[in-house]
């Protein structure tokens, strides 16, 4: 029998660790009023933190009798879950197919994920989503509501992991082709161009017309304050986009809501294939751990994977409503470390280049939150998320061939930039993009196509001396 939510509160608070206590945090004050907001990525929410716990901290305006609703989030978020039956019945229910047993596992210090190296054997941080095209008018239909049609002996993603009792549907490996990339001034940089390739598979062939897509995770910095920014802001952006006659041309995606049974706008994940964190966050419970919610009550088996229901699991649903409420908090007032070094004229000097190139016009700064009195502490924020939360096409070079909703194979939501520059402390690699295949910011740059050719091309004719004051500008980010 699952215990009570005040027990699994009390059992929680006696083993968690506590590491966004307010007399942990070590924040620096922050400058003097008038450079105030250029440091404020995040604006009051914002927190001066280096380190590898940089992207662990709560917001900083998060009232003291708040903070534990973010520490019991924060518990359920990096702590294990475990194989039923089992004692910690609050937290079994793993699998029985999974990519990781904890949200932490992939979202490393609540970070940026990574590829596997060339020649390993697992992708933690990784998975791969899979889908079939859909052709027949069932299928078309259902894209309305599930967004893809899944691979029907695998599902929406590869398991690459299985408890005791089952067998992991496969295994990912990841190889690099070469593609070099020379300046205008001469200087090559060598890009790397993944192949994906599924093994070792446990439950059959895949579709001849399977589509794969590699995806990393996320860094979790910031969310509910991108959860907060109005819908009419998202469309007004994507207008502007289209006067200015640039090439670039924005698109809101249009998504299924689980709770709301209605269409909804994305904003979260690689193509903005979810709306909203609660769902989000149930979502990757559901596909990434094998845990069943009331959003979510079936297990990740396919029709031809009977292990789900021959095997043990934690009960009906093994996520209860209280600890989705729980995590749905810590991911939305996880706050965004400060910008550094913007006194720096090579970060000045970047700064202007990266407006004047163009790339502004999709990662968006300045922008405003709602007011919301249910979330005071996100509420009216002036951000510089340096994001649209848009769909755009990439070109060819980034396709994955794969759509998701009104996402096409070619386009992906723009990636808030901020904190970008923590990546190496907090996680330590510089892995970037959806895959993880670039290794540096400006391999990251030089995969720009489509939408951003105009960007990229002009990032190619740059001095080498301008080209370090565009990475210093987004390392300071």
């Amino acid at each position: 029998m699952k215990h009570s939510p005040t027990a699994i509160l009390l059992s929680t608070l006696i083993s968690m660790p506590i590491i966004a206590a307010a007399s942990d945090q070590n924040i620096e004050p922050l400058e003097a009023a008038a450079t105030k907001a250029t440091f404020l990525s995040g604006g009051a929410t914002t927190v001066k933190k280096s380190g590898p716990n940089a992207f662990s901290l709560p917001a900083a305006n998060l009232p003291l009798t708040k903070r534990l609703d973010f520490s019991v989030g924060n518990s359920f978020f990096r702590n294990p879950w475990v194989q039923a039956p089992a004692t910690t019945d609050a937290r079994d229910g793993l699998g029985p197919i999974f990519n990781t047993n904890g949200c932490q596992n992939c979202h490393i210090k609540d970070g940026r994920g990574h590829p596997p190296e060339e020649g390993a054997t697992n992708a933690v941080s990784m998975l791969v989503r899979l889908s079939i095209p859909a052709m027949t008018p069932e299928q078309k239909k259902a894209l309305i509501t599930d967004g893809v049609i899944p691979e029907p002996m695998y599902g929406g993603q590869l398991q690459d992991f299985a408890i005791s009792g089952a067998k992991p549907e496969g295994q990912i490996a990841i190889s690099y082709q070469n593609v070099p990339v020379t300046f205008t001034d001469g200087e090559v940089v060598i890009l790397r161009k993944p192949t994906l390739t599924l093994t070792d598979l446990q439950y059959g062939e895949l579709h001849p017309q399977v589509q794969m897509s590699a995806r990393i995770a996320p860094p979790m910095i910031g969310l509910g304050l991108l959860e907060q920014i109005p819908e009419s802001t998202l469309y007004a952006i994507a207008e502007q986009q289209r006067k200015d006659g640039a090439g670039v041309s924005g698109k809101v995606n249009k998504v299924w809501d689980v709770q709301t049974q209605q269409t909804a706008v994305g904003r979260f994940g690689w193509k903005a294939g979810q709306p909203n964190l609660m769902q989000q966050n149930a979502a990757a419970f559901n596909g990434d751990v094998g845990l069943t919610s009331h959003l979510f009550p079936n297990e990740n088996c396919t029709e031809q994977q009977t292990i789900c229901a021959e095997l043990p699991n934690g009960g009906q649903p093994e996520v209860s409503e209280k600890i989705l409420n729980f995590v749905e908090f810590y991911s939305q007032h996880l706050a965004v470390p400060s910008r550094r070094n913007v006194t720096d004229p090579a970060v000045i000097q970047g700064e202007r280049l990266f407006a004047n190139i163009g790339c502004g016009s999709c990662h968006q700064s300045q922008i405003q939150t709602a007011k919301n009195e249910a979330l005071p502490a996100l509420s009216e924020q002036m951000i510089n998320p340096y994001s649209d939360l848009l769909l755009h096409d990439m070109g060819e070079g980034l396709a994955d061939h794969r759509g998701e909703f009104l996402a096409t194979g070619t386009e992906w939501r723009t990636a808030p930039l901020w904190g970008i520059g923590y990546t190496e402390e907090v996680n330590g690699h510089t892995n970037f993009l959806h895959d993880g295949r670039a290794r540096t910011l400006m391999e990251a740059v030089l995969w720009h196509g489509g939408e951003a050719q105009t960007s990229r091309d002009r990032v190619i004719a740059l001095s080498k001396a301008e080209r370090k004051a565009l990475i210093a500008f987004l390392e300071s980010l």
